[in-house]
């Protein structure tokens, strides 16, 4: 994990909609950043949203959902798409849905 803190408690409390729109939010943060050249927000942004995945992960195989290997792939997805030259934007529309959802929801 980075030096990111949050309430992994409280963020694990969150639905997995709620998880997965604030993940998103990290996937756009990155992606903007990655298109304007700011590489250290683009890491920043990264490394928030891999320690967003991890938490919910854990959470996950405790409980041995199958919701894991979605996660998982996502998270492998994110990665990719920061780190190589991949300019799919599908993966920031993927997580949209979930946000909608989870504003739906409220």
């Amino acid at each position: 994990m980075n030096e990111h803190i949050f309430d992994k408690n409280r963020w694990q409390a969150m639905t997995i909609f709620e998880q997965m729109g604030n993940i998103g939010s990290e996937v756009g943060r990155a992606l903007n950043a990655k298109k304007r050249g700011d590489e250290k927000g683009m890491n920043s942004a990264l490394w928030r949203g891999l320690d967003l995945i991890d938490a919910s992960v854990e959470k996950l195989v405790q409980t041995k959902s199958p919701q894991t290997k979605e996660f998982l792939r996502a998270r492998e997805q994110f990665a990719k798409l920061i780190l190589t030259d991949d300019e799919d934007e599908s993966l920031e529309k993927y997580f949209m849905e979930f946000a909608i959802v989870a504003r739906l929801n409220r």
